[in-house]
């Protein structure tokens, strides 16, 4: 497993699949404890996760909560591993909390026989509770400010995250850096095409740093231009 990268003081990136395919995050907090975003999937995720905190100097207790970007099996499938090596509290948007607890992953408003195969054969959830939810604009107590950035599309409750004290900003699958290509969310997976592309223009219009992808490396050089410069050449007119 490729070994966490830290991205701001206090603020890293751990990967859960490959360099950076799939990522998770964790901040650390000023009583020495963590918070996580996102899990990976559930075959890999909760050992990568705990690898990633040992690489850290970090042990699994010391994760105190689990916030989830949205409930898809890539990001959600490893939470009910992960709540029981840390025994943290999970946290979700308030329209996404539902699908862990019911072992399932939100469905796809658009029907196609391609996707009615994809929702028959893709992995389902382990049933794991949402302790508590958060909703659009909610400053979290996580690391000294976590702004919650409600992007609905990919999924209803798909949120970004922007750390306000460090500028690193969590995108979520709003975009995609794999292989270094940015790109929108892949509209076989979203709920709503035409809302993740709009949404996602919230990525261009608050300030960060760093942008932090859970598909792909991040940008650290010219982060908030570069991913503006993505979004206005791709932004069709409404």
């Amino acid at each position: 497993m490729t070994r966490p990268v830290q991205l701001a003081t206090g603020v890293w990136r751990i990967p859960t699949v490959g360099s950076d395919l799939v990522n998770s995050f964790a901040f650390e907090e000023p009583d020495g404890s963590l918070t996580l975003v996102d899990t990976g999937i559930k075959r890999v995720g909760p050992r990568n996760v705990v690898r990633g905190l040992a690489a850290m100097g970090r042990r699994p207790d010391e994760v105190h909560r689990i916030l989830l970007t949205h409930a898809h099996f890539d990001h959600a499938g490893g939470a009910a591993g992960v709540v029981r090596r840390t025994g943290a509290a999970l946290l979700a948007h308030e329209e996404e909390a539902q699908w862990p607890g019911r072992g399932r992953t939100p469905p796809m408003r658009r029907v196609s026989l391609l996707r009615t195969v994809l929702d028959a054969t893709r992995p389902k959830l382990e049933k794991v509770e949402v302790g508590s939810t958060f909703r659009e604009g909610d400053l979290l107590d996580v690391a000294g400010g976590l702004r919650v950035l409600h992007t609905p599309g990919h999924t209803a409750g798909h949120c970004s995250f922007l750390h306000e004290p460090t500028g690193v900003l969590i995108t979520g699958d709003s975009l995609f850096n794999w292989f270094d290509r940015m790109a929108y969310s892949y509209a076989l997976f979203c709920s709503d095409v035409p809302l993740s592309r709009q949404t996602a223009d919230r990525l261009a219009e608050v300030d960060y740093e760093v942008a932090a992808f859970t598909h792909g490396p991040e940008i650290r050089d010219r982060a908030r231009e570069k991913v503006r410069e993505f979004l206005r050449a791709h932004t069709r007119p409404r």
